[in-house]
């Protein structure tokens, strides 16, 4: 703890302000110019980083490198908490399964793949795990921006993605806490080490939608009714403007990052569910009050259009309909904003300008200050660091397989116990027994046409109106048009495209890696386990580590940048045309999927 009284104040020198003005421009300018072409601005940002930080020019001083990099994290943490912000809960809800699935191919490939440098660096299990452990996680504020520059991060496919990326950092994290303690002690690691993080990130995961379902949610429907008619007009005014739900979202974010700090799980994890806790309160109230709605028929129609009210009334009339009837003669824009503020406008309002041309750019920046460029250009670190990329991009587009659909599904249990009864004696083919359920072959089989039969064919009798008033019988359709209309409805059925581009952009944006990625293989290092320890030196496996996770946070956003602008043209193509064809992304581009 410092002695001094105070800090004294002094002028920073013109050359300081030129570096800092010059860093700030540059970030900010190629944030925008590759995300213009590219969708992937953070890129230009870590490159500005090496340049400015200690591995290139070290124009910044040591001081203000680490200050970039504690603001840089309180971006980060805003950045996820906008993630949260903008989940959909249903859609999570939906897809979570699909994205524990993405996630386990996510962590599981790498570290597989990552025993084989075993037979390439010489080196122990351990430390081939801890490679791999610094290579399982997903860069969180990768993802969100990648999403957000993309316009995909309320669809299904952004959902997925963030979920996936969520349990990689939980893990990763995990990985984190189970390296260091590797490093500290030779002896066995407790199990505590390893099922602290994981419990509590559970317990969060879990306890805390039980509780806004079972505890919040009645309280805040309770208190509502108790803030319309029990409070004066200046109370509710306060109530819901929006400096009181700055303060209150504000101060849950904390919580939940202190909570999970002291807990012993991820503060980013904690975060992203703050957010998505704050976007389901918002759910739970009406996007515009009924005193809102009779405003806009007073505004529409006039004031003289509202009926007199009885005087017996006016003693009945509660305080929130006077504060309404004294704002009628408002601007709409500032009556919906009183009555009506979530919290991704107060995110919109208070943190939007600051986190995406200061905090984020320090963030991203400060990636770029831990990458030690002038030692990893060796003849025998840049081909074992190429080699050991490719496996790990390779390992995060398997992710993208669980998003495609075959041709031939998979067979499950209930298909199988069907099998036998169908095939000797209904005479239907197996490609059709393959692409219909059960209950349809059941009643294909007994002759029965009710569900079925309806969805296939119309029946012999059925007649149909003829817009002159006529009524006409239609004839019985003969076996061959109805199986002729069963095949070209099963061709032709839109739910599942067979576009690549879900399956490509999911798997690119896994690649990123990032700031976890960086801090495992940090605390490896520094704690001996790569072999470097305190001898001043990096250890080659460090630098190894580094040019993997280096070239893949750069190589996936680009990706991603260049496959999006792919879709995206075709996107308009397709809207100005009108050609016909099926979105590239199908269902996974729908928001609330």
């Amino acid at each position: 703890m410092s002695t001094q009284a105070s800090l004294s104040y002094h002028e920073p020198n013109v050359l300081t302000i030129l570096i800092l003005s010059s860093f700030l421009l540059l970030v900010n300018l190629a944030n925008h110019l590759l995300n213009h072409f590219l969708y992937c601005g953070l890129v230009g940002q870590i490159l500005v980083g090496v340049a400015w930080g200690t591995p290139g020019t070290d124009w910044l001083s040591s001081e203000a490198q680490n200050t970039m990099m504690q603001l840089g994290y309180l971006g980060l943490l805003l950045l996820v908490y906008e993630g949260g912000l903008r989940t959909d809960v249903k859609t999570l809800r939906a897809n979570l399964m699909l994205s524990a699935a993405v996630a386990a191919v996510g962590i599981g490939a790498p570290v597989g793949l990552s025993f084989i440098l075993c037979g390439v660096l010489s080196i122990t299990p351990l430390q081939a795990f801890a490679a791999g452990a610094a290579l399982c996680s997903t860069s969180l504020g990768t993802t969100f921006t990648i999403l957000q520059t993309s316009g995909l991060s309320q669809s299904r496919l952004g959902v997925v993605l963030t979920s996936a990326a969520m349990m990689d950092d939980v893990v990763g994290l995990v990985m984190v806490q189970v390296i260091s303690n590797l490093g500290r002690s030779s002896s066995d690691i407790g199990a505590a080490t390893v099922i602290r993080p994981i419990g509590v990130s559970i317990a969060f995961a879990v306890l805390l939608p039980v509780l806004c379902v079972y505890v919040v949610k009645p309280l805040a429907i309770r208190a509502s009714d108790a803030v319309g008619h029990s409070l004066p007009a200046k109370v509710q005014h306060l109530l819901v403007s929006g400096h009181t739900d700055l303060l209150l979202h504000t101060a849950f974010l904390l919580a939940m990052v202190t909570g999970s700090s002291y807990a012993g799980t991820s503060n980013l994890f904690a975060a992203y569910l703050a957010g998505a806790t704050v976007t389901w309160l918002d759910s739970l109230q009406p996007a515009v009050p009924t005193d809102s709605m009779e405003l806009e028929t007073m505004r529409s129609h006039g004031p003289a259009s509202k009926p007199a009210p009885h005087h017996a009334a006016d003693t009945d009339i509660t305080p929130r309909r006077k504060n309404t009837a004294s704002l009628d003669m408002k601007s709409p824009a500032k009556i919906v904003e009183q009555v009506a503020q979530t919290g991704m406008n107060v995110y919109q309002s208070y943190f939007a300008a600051a986190v995406e041309c200061i905090l984020i750019p320090f963030f991203f920046a400060s990636i770029g200050f831990s990458i030690p460029i002038t030692r990893m250009f060796s003849g025998d670190v840049v081909w074992r660091g190429l080699v050991y990329s490719a496996l790990m991009v390779f390992g995060k587009l398997l992710c993208g397989l669980c998003v495609m659909h075959f041709a031939v599904p998979v067979l499950g249990p209930k298909r199988l116990r069907n099998l036998l009864p169908l095939l000797p004696s209904s005479g239907l083919h197996w490609r059709s027994f393959l692409t219909k359920s059960p209950r349809q072959y059941k009643a294909a089989k007994s002759g029965n046409s009710t569900a079925y039969s309806k969805q296939e064919r119309p029946s012999p009798g059925h007649v149909s109106a003829q817009p002159n008033g006529t009524r006409t019988r239609s004839k019985a359709p003969s076996p061959q048009t109805t199986a002729r209309k069963t095949a070209s409805g099963a061709r032709n059925e839109p739910l599942k495209p067979r576009s690549l581009y879900p399956a490509a952009i999911l798997g690119t944006a896994m690649v990123a890696r990032g700031e976890i990625g960086f801090l495992i293989s940090s605390v490896a290092e520094s704690e001996g386990i790569y072999g470097g320890g305190d001898t001043g030196g990096s250890s080659e496996l460090y630098l190894v580590v580094t040019w993997a996770v280096l070239i893949c946070t750069v190589l996936g956003p680009i990706c991603v940048g260049l496959l999006v602008k792919r879709v995206r043209r075709m996107q308009e193509v397709e809207r100005t045309k009108k050609t016909g064809r099926e979105d590239p992304l199908g269902l996974w581009g729908i928001s609330g999927m």
